[in-house]
């Protein structure tokens, strides 16, 4: 599957080049390398701990063909007998409490009927709602959405909020983001161009961060600050462990254990029945844990 190849070697360069911003950004800490291989391929997954800013992250690099299981194929719903997957994800847990967690993948996924797509996307999770950080944050997405398709961003913006939902909690796991999957090229959108949206998404990436965590890495907070950042890690890994996709894709397909299971954050709590003080930033980030917020215009409303 050469065009999974070719994808493969445009990812690991952009690994290289995130990790290298990030680790100027942090000005402390660096990401290590963990080269893996297995009998369906092989991957790198540099991680970085204890900065100055990112107490925990990871980007992640994998490149793996194998035989198509009966158990993909209950996943994905298409029947074939080899697939090639190829892409990048991270997520960066930040030190300060008020700085968000950000995640973010692009993949690239063929079989050897024919079939192949794009899928990805990023997301922001902030442990307090800044609605300028989230307008902010939205506002890029779109402008990069936009380079591509006016349908982009709406389309996907909707399809982030329904992904990152947490129904035994009925609450969005963040702000949302864009999500996309099965992206397949189309008169309007070429496999090229589609390709090259998912370069210029990863690409936007680490700066897209830097700047919601250099707004947040001076500000001070406290005990209480802190465990609620603790708190939310426990959604987020709630979520990660029961919804995401990518985890169960990638435990089900034979892939690295360490790398799938990599964005768990560095310390999360679960405390029963725990509800906020009316009034506080706590109940006020929980009111705004819902589908369908327009946080591009959310403060000209």
């Amino acid at each position: 599957m050469k065009e999974t190849a070719r994808i493969a070697e445009l990812y690991s360069e952009l690994q290289e080049k995130m990790c290298a911003r990030l680790e100027q950004a942090d000005g402390k800490a660096t990401f290590s390398r963990d080269a893996w291989k297995k009998n369906i391929g092989g991957g790198m997954t540099r991680v970085i701990a204890s900065g100055n800013k990112i107490a925990k992250g990871a980007i992640n690099f994998s490149h793996v063909e194998g035989t198509y299981s009966a158990q993909m194929e209950k996943l994905l719903g298409e029947k074939a007998s080899a697939y090639a997957a190829t892409g990048i994800s991270s997520i960066l847990h930040p030190v300060n409490p008020h700085a968000p967690i950000i995640h973010m993948n692009v993949r690239h996924f063929s079989l050897d009927n024919g079939v192949q797509w794009f899928g990805g996307g990023i997301d922001l999770t902030p442990h307090y709602i800044d609605k300028a950080g989230a307008q902010q944050f939205h506002r890029k997405l779109k402008e990069i959405c936009d380079r591509y398709s006016p349908s982009f961003y709406p389309d996907y913006k909707k399809w982030a909020d329904d992904y990152f939902f947490i129904p035994h909690r009925d609450e969005t796991r963040g702000v949302g983001g864009i999500f996309f999957d099965r992206l397949k090229p189309t008169e309007e959108v070429s496999f090229e161009k589609l390709l090259q949206f998912t370069v210029d998404l990863a690409g936007a990436y680490p700066e897209m961060y830097i700047g919601q965590l250099n707004k947040y890495a001076d500000k001070p907070f406290t005990e209480r600050e802190e465990k609620w950042q603790r708190m939310r890690r426990g959604r987020y890994v709630e979520f990660n462990l029961v919804y995401d996709r990518g985890t169960k894709f990638g435990l089900a397909s034979g892939g690295n254990t360490e790398s799938i299971l990599v964005s768990m954050p560095p310390e999360a709590v679960w405390e029963y029945n725990y509800t906020p003080e009316f009034g506080s930033r706590e109940a006020e980030t929980l009111s705004l844990l819902k589908k369908d917020i327009d946080w591009v215009n959310c403060l000209t409303d």
